[in-house]
């Protein structure tokens, strides 16, 4: 049971929860765990304790109500509520998204091609304009709503979706006819991500998920039948792997992918014969990572077969495991990826520590003329640039997406004959004048002398001169790479004075695979002193007042910030750790869990390995928190998550509250556990912004610091 006898006079008492030891020998290591009996969310004394925590979460924050109430009128002001996207054309018609003020669900619609892109404007219907799917509507009486997937059939008569109102992850898929709305097919049920349709439109492709919600298989489904019939495709018996599959943008081709951390291996089907078996690319091998994709009369593939960064290969389609190699990354790239049209090919890498889109000519044969090869760039120090949605197999120009930490997301095109660009749309921002703030990369030197990026942006009259309050966000694992992008609620950050930054640690990928691979394993605890070097480094450059720096990550990222939190307490004044994974060395160590067995390659089987299991117990959140003064923390997660279990956040509160010897009053230790929602929060952009505005009260209350400029 949950004791909430002990209090003081002003504020209410902190849930503690009970101690019931649980003892773990691993490598004649006895560890004996006080809180692991939190982990049964089916034990009435659970939801107990965790309702608890949100009553307690509620009371110590009950004075910013006001402050709360403010930030989500901020977050409105500054979003179109009735916007649009750029139409995205698919066969004989234009696709668009619609958001409809007061709605949490898009809308999602189609006009027919007249030969040109549609002007179009918020809040006014085109003429012939259908609807597609309106979320809004389905999500009606449900308390969470997510789309796993939207997929037309190839000609466009039909449309597959799939959804999750619980959170988990396992998606209910339906049919329809988009002429009539008449639901054709809804007999799948619990799928994972991924649909396709077959070329005749008579058979749909989907994935399904084990009991640890690795996705491990891929059916066939035909329309009008009982799923029980369903074939099944292709199975993955290995649990360091999971299976995604798309189709070709010709359409002609399912491509299927089984990956680990480490390894991939790629198959082919012909959906002209849905029926038919899929074909390998080439066999697997340890270690040699690749993507595919389909460029009409051979394949194109981006591997690391002897390169360290990527390369480009092609492939005949009669023998797909033949490649030739035509261009490899220099120094300090990472190829990621290729898109293929009839008359070029784009390239996405990471170039400079940001990502970046290549163009490659194509002749009327279609070979490649890599002698011609150019780069799209608007010249920004942050800009991102990526590629965007672009279905048509002979598109003459080359839609792109471009923002940065003041630039919101824009939509632009390059012209393929003239290289030339043109924005067809930024996303508008109320309200928003990007001249009165700034943006520039920072740089912080680790303890090993490695430099580390920071991207940072503050109000223009903010001085470094040491006294403003700071924010910096990281993550730093699985070589993802969480590059400059706008976000409207940051501006609630920086209007009050905050310098905003972002920490590009190693374990990352944004200075391509050499970076990670110094972030994972057994150098992982270079993320953890990277980002104690970066907040060091804002410090040093007077760029923020040291004693009130907060930290924010999400999910390993809220690893980062329990091991930071433990490492140096003293660096932050408050952090903030979403969905986080500071139970690590618990879980990694249980291959029963859901996707424990496929991150050992992310951070080593400790299970079998004693060196792994000593390395991670030195850094596991849970196992080393310290009795000295710590930050004050705000940690979130949802009963429902499938990825990281709400047990970690839970137990780990319990731990700090009975550890460390910071004032509770001054820095309170507080949980907030989502009831019905999974490892994204609350669904809904208005309920998303609630919580939001939950945790930047909470920040900006720390650190004095709830005035705009």
């Amino acid at each position: 049971m949950t004791d909430t006898s002990a209090s003081s006079p002003s504020s209410p008492a902190a849930p503690v929860a009970a101690r019931r030891p649980v003892e773990r020998t691993h490598h004649h290591d006895v560890v004996s765990d006080p809180y692991e009996w939190l982990r049964d969310k089916e034990d009435p004394e659970v939801i107990a304790h965790l309702e608890a925590e949100n009553a307690y979460a509620d009371a110590r924050t009950a004075h910013l109500d006001a402050l709360r109430g403010t930030l989500v009128q901020e977050f409105r002001d500054h979003t179109l509520e009735t916007d649009l996207s750029v139409p995205v054309r698919r066969g004989p018609w234009w696709y668009l998204t619609r958001t409809t003020e007061g709605d949490d669900y898009p809308r999602f619609t189609r006009v027919p091609d007249t030969g040109s892109l549609p002007e179009v404007e918020p809040g006014t219907a085109l003429d012939g304009e259908q609807t597609v799917l309106d979320a809004q509507a389905l999500a009606a009486g449900h308390e969470f709503f997510s789309l796993g997937g939207l997929k037309p059939s190839p000609d466009q008569d039909l449309l597959a979706y799939s959804t999750d109102t619980a959170g988990d992850e396992r998606f209910d898929v339906t049919v329809t006819d988009l002429a009539t709305g008449d639901v054709l097919d809804d007999t799948i049920r619990g799928a994972g991500y991924g649909l396709a349709f077959s070329t005749d439109q008579q058979w749909l492709f989907y994935g399904r998920v084990d009991d640890a919600w690795r996705q491990f298989q891929v059916w066939r489904h035909h329309l009008g039948s009982p799923a029980g019939e369903d074939v099944l495709v292709l199975q993955e018996d290995d649990e360091r792997f999971s299976l995604g599959f798309g189709t070709s943008r010709d359409g002609s081709t399912l491509l299927l992918m089984a990956g680990s951390t480490s390894t991939t291996q790629w198959w082919t089907l012909d959906l002209a014969a849905p029926e038919s078996d899929p074909v390998a690319v080439t066999e697997r091998r340890p270690g040699i990572e690749y993507g595919v994709e389909h460029a009409g009369d051979r394949l194109l593939i981006v591997h690391n077969d002897g390169h360290v960064g990527f390369a480009l290969a092609t492939a005949p389609l009669a023998d797909p495991s033949a490649w030739t190699t035509v261009l490899a990354a220099a120094d300090g790239e990472r190829f990621e990826g290729v898109d293929a049209f009839a008359g070029a090919v784009a390239l996405e890498l990471r170039a400079g520590g940001l990502p970046a889109v290549r163009v490659i000519p194509r002749d009327a044969d279609g070979a490649l003329r890599i002698e011609e090869i150019w780069g799209i760039s608007h010249g920004g120090e942050l800009d991102a640039v990526e590629l965007g949605t672009t279905h048509d197999w002979d598109a003459s120009a080359l839609r792109y997406e471009l923002t940065s930490l003041l630039t919101p997301a824009t939509i632009a095109e390059a012209d393929l004959a003239t290289h030339a660009t043109s924005v067809l749309r930024r996303t508008p921002v109320p309200h928003y004048d990007p001249a009165l703030y700034v943006e520039k990369r920072v740089w912080a030197t680790a303890a090993d002398g490695t430099r580390i990026p920071l991207s940072v942006a503050m109000r223009r009259e903010v001085r470094a001169d040491g006294t403003a309050p700071g924010y910096l966000y990281g993550y730093g694992s699985y070589e993802a790479s969480m590059d400059p992008s706008f976000v409207p609620s940051r501006l609630s950050l920086l209007d009050r004075g905050l310098v905003v930054a972002i920490a590009h640690v190693r374990g990352g990928g944004e200075m391509g695979r050499p970076w990670y691979e110094q972030g994972r394993l057994l150098h992982k605890r270079n993320t953890f002193t990277d980002f104690v070097a970066a907040a060091e480094a804002l410090g040093d450059q007077h760029l923020i007042d040291p004693d009130r720096l907060a930290a924010e990550g999400r999910s390993a990222g809220g690893l980062l910030m329990g091991a930071v939190a433990n490492l140096a307490p003293e660096r932050f004044r408050a952090i903030i750790a979403g969905v986080p994974f500071v139970d690590a060395l618990t879980t990694i160590l249980d291959p029963s869990l859901p996707l424990t067995v496929g991150e050992w390659e992310e951070w080593g089987d400790p299970l079998h390995d004693p060196e792994v299991y000593a390395y991670m117990k030195g850094y596991t959140p849970y196992e080393n928190v310290r009795a000295v003064e710590y930050p004050a923390i705000f940690a979130s997660t949802s009963l429902n998550d499938t990825r990281v279990f709400f047990v970690e956040p839970a137990k780990w509160v319990a731990r700090l509250r009975e550890t460390i010897t910071s004032d509770p009053e001054e820095r309170p230790v507080l949980l907030r556990c989502e009831m019905v929602a999974g490892h994204g929060g609350r669904s809904g952009r208005y309920a998303k912004w609630d919580q939001r505005a939950d945790e930047l009260a909470w920040l900006l209350d720390q650190l004095g610091a709830t005035a705009r400029i």
